[in-house]
């Protein structure tokens, strides 16, 4: 997992810049919409939903707001088809960019997308030509806030509910699991009271790129013109910063 944690530190601190949360709730909206829509709306039915309304709580989502996406997806309330696309394609200096977006208009969003990479050097791919440079897994991420984590006793948890690797570093835990099993180790987690700060399941790099100066600029940018589309759910790169 060498190279994540800087990885890691560049996702957090766009996401830490983006102050409008009515677009974070609109991507969790609609997040919570499909997963509603493909697989109902019991949560303890549906391990998908779960998922989504743990990511928009953890954002301080209002429970209105989730119970009317839900509402909108069971028909209880008139609503709109999203479609969910990924896609895929290099960004300046080579870096390898997945994008995932959560659209009800897909001519409309395959522009934006388009333009963003186009206006940064960057260029679209066909589907498949850049996952294959990713791993996708369940990603767990525990803070000893308060010095109360016994290392040992954490990891043979985990490892016991079917996490893969666990990596300690200055009182952060980083949980990493197959997908099929992100769901029983993320629970078996909060049954023994650990308080989770982060999960969910993404895509790891196998291999970082690091771009020049004026091309790291470029990724920067065209990160920040695909997150000011309130269709982008995700971005996944391998770029690894210079500094």
């Amino acid at each position: 997992m060498a190279g994540h944690s800087k990885w890691h530190n560049i996702q957090r601190r766009k996401n830490a810049q983006d102050a409008k949360k009515g677009k974070i709730f609109m991507r969790h909206a609609k997040n919570i919409y499909t997963a509603a829509k493909e697989g109902g709306g019991d949560m303890d039915m549906n391990a998908t939903l779960r998922t989504a309304v743990d990511k928009a709580k953890s954002d301080n989502m209002p429970n209105d707001n989730i119970e009317r996406a839900i509402k909108k997806a069971t028909g209880d309330l008139d609503g709109v088809h999203y479609e969910e696309i990924t896609y895929e394609g290099y960004g300046p200096g080579g870096v390898a960019v997945i994008v995932n977006v959560l659209t009800d208009n897909k001519n409309r969003t395959a522009s934006e997308v388009r333009h963003a990479f186009k206006k940064n050097n960057g260029n679209l791919g066909e589907n498949g030509s850049v996952t294959f440079m990713f791993d996708r897994k369940g990603y767990i991420l525990v803070e000893d806030k308060d010095d109360s984590i016994d290392e040992d006793e954490i990891s043979m948890e985990a490892i016991e509910a079917g996490a893969d690797d666990i990596v300690a570093e200055d009182g952060v835990y980083a949980i990493y699991t197959d997908p099929e099993n992100f769901q029983n180790v993320r629970d078996q987690l909060r049954e023994n009271n650990y308080e989770i700060d982060q999960a969910d399941v993404t895509f790891f790099p196998q291999t970082y790129s690091t771009p020049s100066e004026d091309d790291e600029q470029k990724m920067l940018n065209l990160i920040d013109m695909l997150e000011d589309s309130e269709d982008t759910q995700d971005i996944h790169h391998n770029m690894e910063t210079s500094s």
